[in-house]
């Protein structure tokens, strides 16, 4: 029996697909495909990894490593899934600081050997999607066939285009079982580049999916960055375990995480392997993409009989090749070829597809000009629920707030605002001082400026209350929290 572990690496920020993606809200907990599951990219990541078990193939814990940051988006994700993989049980690996895709794969390698054993881990990124999951299954069981015996297995990713945005694989031929021996890694090519490598063949796209065994990783490791091994493994010595209900968060050592040099996995090792430790590769034909810009969600999408892919309340008049995609109002578009149109209910992008990679440079600007829309969505997700801004002005800001049943809000005060609640669905739990107040619908409370209170949900339905904020200022940094069941001060 083979004992695989699913490393998914749950890092990154998706500027390129802003105004949607955003660093509080990035885009592997989006729902992007199109393939009619409404699974974000991080649940069907996990699925296709899951899709291997057999008699063969035992999987153990599924290990996340994800920004802290973003562990409860991460979490409720993962319940989500249960329903479709009863048996998933996750371990999430937090990083206080992205340090790239080798610190975390070492996180991962040795929180697998901290098991007593020496598992193969399946390592993928958690923003891609494959439209031939039967395909991928067949690659991966090839894969690991190889990681068993002791060598690296990357997936190579057949090429479609003469695609200037990926890194390759150069294999020798002939193709076997056993995978092909990797003969170099090229850098991003230009496009003429790029057609030499089609028409040579021989050439595939690097992915960043790999399967080896936790200790082939360390060992490599050790010998091309033994700097980041013994860094690593300082900060993960000293790590913090605690459980939230149906996971397990470990946190390596702050200050020593944050002193590991930041390296990928693939200049770290890979690209280093080839003559100097086995390494095969298996081709991936599944029609796979890492949806690394709004160009690349048009490709995977459901065109019209015009080219047009559109999601949510859009309508399309005499337009070809274009996406549209609305979140939160009507958006229509009338005589338009090969643009993308992104609504969000604060933000509105409009770009050329041909220069769909060019989105991160409004999120440059965005984060020069210290505007909120860069991270956050005017609806913003919390580990106990959500807030929805709908409405600000001088002195005053309304929200929309829902809490989770069971779930509360730390324990607070504001200096410089005072706010009106206004339940409008649920039974809240609201301290108010020295006093503790249980409100129903249509009810409502005062908290005055400077006063400590806390907000909770002690039923079973989730709980909605209209929140007025008013005051000389309304900054989300103006609050004081005492007693926080998540961890925040």
């Amino acid at each position: 029996m083979t004992q695989v572990l699913p490393v998914i690496l749950c890092g990154g920020s998706g500027t390129r697909l802003w105004p949607l993606s955003r660093s509080g809200f990035p885009k592997q907990f989006l729902v992007l495909s199109g393939d009619g599951s409404n699974q974000s990219l991080f649940q069907q990541a996990i699925g296709r990894i899951h899709s291997v078990a057999s008699k063969e193939i035992t999987l153990g814990k599924t290990v996340i490593v994800t920004n802290e940051e973003h562990r409860f988006l991460a979490l409720d994700q993962l319940r989500e899934l249960k329903n479709a993989l009863p048996r998933l049980d996750a371990t999430l690996l937090l990083e206080p600081a992205g340090r790239n895709t080798a610190p975390a794969l070492t996180l991962a390698a040795l929180f697998a050997q901290e098991q007593g054993q020496d598992p193969i881990l399946v390592v993928t990124p958690a923003d891609q999607t494959v439209t031939n999951p039967a395909a991928f299954t067949k690659a991966l069981a090839k894969s690991i066939a190889i990681a068993q015996t002791g060598a690296i297995a990357i997936l190579g990713i057949t090429p479609s285009a003469p695609e200037t945005g990926y890194g390759y694989i150069k294999v020798q031929s002939p193709s076997s079982d056993a995978g092909l021996l990797v003969e170099r890694f090229v850098e991003k090519p230009n496009e003429a580049t790029a057609k030499q490598y089609l028409a040579e063949g021989g050439y595939f796209w690097n992915g960043g999916m790999f399967v080896l065994k936790a200790s082939v990783w360390l060992a490599a490791l050790e010998a091309f960055r033994p700097d980041i091994l013994a860094s690593t493994e300082k900060a993960w010595k000293d790590k913090v375990v605690d459980a939230s209900g149906d996971a397990q968060f470990i946190r390596p050592a702050k200050e020593l995480f944050n002193a590991i040099p930041s390296e990928s996995v693939d200049y770290a090792v890979i690209e280093k392997c080839p003559g100097k430790l086995p390494i095969k590769m298996v081709e991936l034909d599944a029609g796979w993409n890492d949806l690394g810009a709004w160009d690349a969600v048009w490709q995977v999408g459901k065109q019209d009989a015009q080219g047009n892919v559109t999601s949510g309340d859009a309508l399309v008049s005499n337009s070809k090749n274009s996406l549209i995609h609305a979140s939160s109002r009507l958006v229509s578009a009338v005589g338009v070829e090969n643009l993308i149109i992104v609504e969000t209910a604060d933000a509105v992008l409009v770009a050329d597809r041909k220069n769909s990679q060019d989105v991160k440079n409004i999120v440059n600007k965005l984060e020069s000009q210290k505007r909120e829309e860069k991270s956050l969505h005017r609806k913003v997700s919390r580990p106990w629920g959500w807030y929805d801004s709908v409405d600000e002005g001088e002195r005053f800001k309304v929200k929309r707030i829902q809490v989770k049943p069971g779930a509360s809000l730390s324990l607070q005060m504001h200096h410089h605002r005072a706010e009106h609640w206004i339940v409008v669905k649920g039974t809240a739990e609201i301290t108010n001082g020295d006093q503790v107040l249980l409100l129903t619908e249509n009810q409502s409370t005062y908290i005055p400026q400077g006063q400590t209170h806390r907000l909770a949900n002690p039923g079973k339905t989730p709980l909605e209350i209209i929140e007025v904020q008013s005051g000389s200022y309304l900054g989300e940094d103006d609050i004081v929290r005492f007693e926080d069941t998540y961890g925040r001060s």
